[in-house]
């Protein structure tokens, strides 16, 4: 029996990526901040792609996404709401897909 799998946090995660990264830029000419969220944001929202298509390494690139925002999120974590909110949401997003990616294996 096939596992259903959803693209949905991909999507949404990244699409808050994207605009982290132009807002970040935006509110303090951050180039680390653009070059970082929209780099994370592509490769979720490219990995959501592959996820609603069907096509291979989808769930591998959501759940490598995760893990890098998650560890470009947890130095800065005292920092203020952001770093907690994107540490948060990977951390959430990363156990969804590494769930799948595990159930995937194991049928």
């Amino acid at each position: 029996m096939p596992i259903p799998q959803s693209a949905v946090p991909a999507y949404a995660v990244g699409g808050l990526c994207v605009a982290g990264g132009l807002t970040g830029f935006l509110k303090t000419r951050s180039v680390p901040s653009l070059v970082a969220g929209v780099s994370v944001g592509l490769l979720y929202i490219w990995s959501a792609e592959q996820i609603k298509k069907g096509a291979p390494n989808g769930i591998e690139g959501a759940l490598g996404a995760s893990a890098l925002l998650l560890l470009s999120s947890l130095p800065r974590i005292t920092k203020g709401p952001v770093p907690v909110l994107l540490a948060v949401t990977s951390a959430a997003a990363g156990t969804y897909y590494g769930k799948t990616l595990y159930a995937l294996r194991n049928q």
